[in-house]
C-alpha cells in the first residue's frame, strides 16, 4: 500500500544541514538561552528547525478517500449538508454527564433561591396546608429551573445510518488530528517501531489508517474496540474497499465490542480519539483510563475537541495516570507526559481566571461533497503520555497560540518546562538574528528550541517589542 507524503516519510527528517544555525547559543534577555547540547541542532536550517512539528495539509489515503466516497453514494440514506452539519455541530458542543453530586448542589442552590424569594412576599402566618403548598410549589419550580439549566446527556447510538452520517461529517477531520498527534512521537522518537495498537473507540477507523501512513508496516496488530456493531462493519468495510469478498488492506485488524480482559496484555500503542465523552460518568472515564494505562507499554494517545470540555476531560486523565496507585499494575514504570506539556506539573491554563482550553489546528482536505470548501481546519486538544522519560526536547517551551509576526520582531506565547504561561517577543537586535529567524518559522503547536535560564529580564523581553515598535 503507497502511503501519502504527509511529512512522515525520511525525506522530510532533518536531514538537509546548513551553518545557519551556528550562532544559535545567544541569550533571549537571560529569560531563554538556545539549548546547544544535542548535535542535530547544529547546522539546521530555521525553517527546519528541530521544534518543528507542524504539518501544512493533511489528505486522507487515495484508496480511503475513494472507498468512503462509494459507501455514502451507494447508501439508501441521501445525506444532506443539514445532517451532516447537525451532526458535527452536536459533536463539538457535547459536554460531560453531570455527576449526581453536581446535581444536587445545583439544585440545593436553587432551592434556596427560590425559597426566600417566595418567603419574602408570603404573610408571616400559613396554616399546615398553606405550608405543603408552598412546598410543592418550591419543587416545581426547582425542577422546572433544572431541566432548563442542566445540560442533558444522552448515550450515542451508531445504527447503520448514524455510522454512515459520521463518516461523512468527521472521518477527514480526526484523521487529520490522528496524523498531527502522531507526528509527535515519530519526530521526537524515531526510532520507535510499535508492533501492537489498541483503539479505544474505534468508531470509522480512523486511528488504524493514520497509524499506517506514520509507521507503515511495522504494525502487524490492530485491535480495534468500538461498542457499536455497526460502526465496525463500517469500519471493516472501509478497509475491504467496499466489497465483502475483498482482503483487508491493511492485514492484522481485528474488531471487538468490548476491551481485552487480561491486564497483563499490553500494547505499544494505545489510543482514544474523540470517545472519553461517551463514558456515561467521571469514574466511568477514570477506570477506563486506568485500563488503558495498564494496556500501554509505550504511548498512550488521547485526543478530543479543542473546546474547554475537551481539554479538562484531557486533564482529568492526565491526573488518573499520573496519580493513579493500583495494586492491579503489571508495569511498575511511571507515567511521563510526553506531549504536549513540557512538564509534569498541574495545566497552567486551568488556574486563569478566564479557562482557555489548550488547543490546536490541523489543516487537513475534507471529502469532496459539494457543500464543502477544499481546506477545513481541525481544532483539537491531545495529550500523550509515555512508559519512558522525555527527552530534553521535551522541556522546550511549547508555542500555544498562533504565533503573530510583525515588523523586526515576532510574540510567541509559549507553555514553559516551569508550567507558566509567557509572552515572549523575540527581535534579532537583542537576541540574535538565529533565534529570530526560528521564531519567525515557527507555528502554532511547534516548540522553540531553547532552554529557560532564569525568570528574571523578563522586563527586557518585552521592553524590545516595546522599542521596536517605535522605530
Amino acid at each position: 500500500m503507497q502511503l501519502p507524503s504527509q511529512g512522515f516519510g525520511k525525506d522530510s527528517r532533518l536531514a538537509t544541514q546548513s551553518p545557519m544555525a551556528e550562532g544559535l547559543a545567544s541569550a533571549i534577555s537571560q529569560v531563554f538561552q538556545v539549548d546547544n547540547r544535542s548535535e542535530f541542532l547544529k547546522q539546521v536550517p530555521h525553517r527546519k528547525h528541530p521544534g518543528i512539528l507542524h504539518m501544512k495539509m493533511v489528505k486522507l489515503p487515495q484508496q480511503l478517500c475513494d472507498v468512503a466516497r462509494l459507501l455514502l453514494q451507494c447508501s439508501s440514506k441521501r445525506l444532506l449538508e443539514e445532517q451532516v452539519q447537525s451532526l458535527t455541530n452536536y459533536l463539538w458542543s457535547r459536554k460531560r454527564p453531570v455527576e449526581s453530586y453536581e446535581l444536587q448542589a445545583h439544585a440545593s442552590q436553587l432551592e434556596k433561591k427560590v425559597r426566600n424569594k417566595i418567603e419574602s412576599s408570603r404573610p408571616d402566618f400559613q396554616s399546615p396546608d398553606q405550608e405543603h403548598e408552598v412546598d410543592q410549589k418550591i419543587q416545581q419550580e426547582v425542577l422546572t429551573m433544572l431541566r432548563k439549566t442542566t445540560y442533558h446527556w444522552q448515550p450515542l447510538r451508531y445504527d447503520e445510518d448514524q455510522s454512515l452520517l459520521y463518516l461523512a461529517s468527521r472521518l477527514a477531520g480526526g484523521y487529520a488530528a490522528l496524523c498531527r498527534a502522531f507526528r509527535e512521537i515519530w519526530k521526537q522518537v524515531p526510532d520507535f517501531s510499535p508492533y501492537s495498537l489498541l483503539d479505544f473507540g474505534s468508531g470509522v477507523g480512523s486511528v488504524t489508517w493514520a497509524a499506517r501512513t506514520a509507521w507503515g508496516e511495522t504494525i502487524r496488530e490492530y485491535v480495534c474496540v468500538d461498542s457499536s456493531a455497526d460502526m465496525n462493519l463500517l469500519a471493516e468495510s472501509l478497509l475491504r474497499g467496499g466489497s465483502e469478498s475483498q482482503e483487508m488492506c491493511i492485514p492484522g485488524v481485528h474488531f471487538r465490542q468490548f476491551l481485552p480482559v487480561s491486564p497483563k496484555v499490553q500494547f505499544d500503542l494505545v489510543v482514544s480519539a474523540y470517545s472519553l465523552n461517551e463514558l456515561p460518568s467521571r469514574m466511568d472515564r477514570v477506570n477506563t483510563i486506568q485500563t488503558l494505562w495498564r494496556k500501554t507499554s509505550g504511548f498512550l494517545v488521547l485526543i478530543e475537541n479543542g473546546t474547554k470540555e475537551g481539554h479538562q476531560l484531557l486533564m482529568e486523565a492526565r491526573d488518573a495516570v499520573l496519580t493513579a496507585k493500583d495494586s492491579v499494575y503489571h508495569d511498575s514504570r511511571p507515567a511521563y507526559v510526553f506531549a504536549p506539556c513540557p512538564h509534569q506539573l498541574p495545566c497552567p491554563r486551568l488556574s486563569q481566571t478566564m479557562i482557555l482550553p489548550c488547543c490546536f489546528s490541523q489543516a487537513y482536505e475534507p471529502l469532496p461533497f459539494s457543500w464543502n470548501s477544499s481546506v477545513s481546519w481541525e481544532k483539537f486538544s491531545f495529550l500523550i503520555m509515555s512508559r519512558v522519560p522525555p527527552a530534553v526536547e521535551n522541556k522546550w517551551p511549547r508555542i500555544t497560540q498562533e504565533v503573530q509576526r510583525r515588523a523586526r520582531h515576532v510574540h510567541c506565547h509559549l507553555c514553559c518546562s516551569d508550567a507558566s504561561l509567557r509572552h515572549v517577543v523575540v527581535t534579532a537586535r537583542k537576541h540574535g538574528r538565529d533565534l529570530y529567524r526560528c521564531a519567525r518559522t515557527s507555528e502554532w503547536g511547534d516548540r522553540l528550541p531553547v532552554i529557560e535560564s532564569s525568570m528574571e529580564g523578563e522586563t527586557e523581553v518585552d521592553s524590545a517589542a516595546s522599542e521596536e515598535e517605535e522605530m
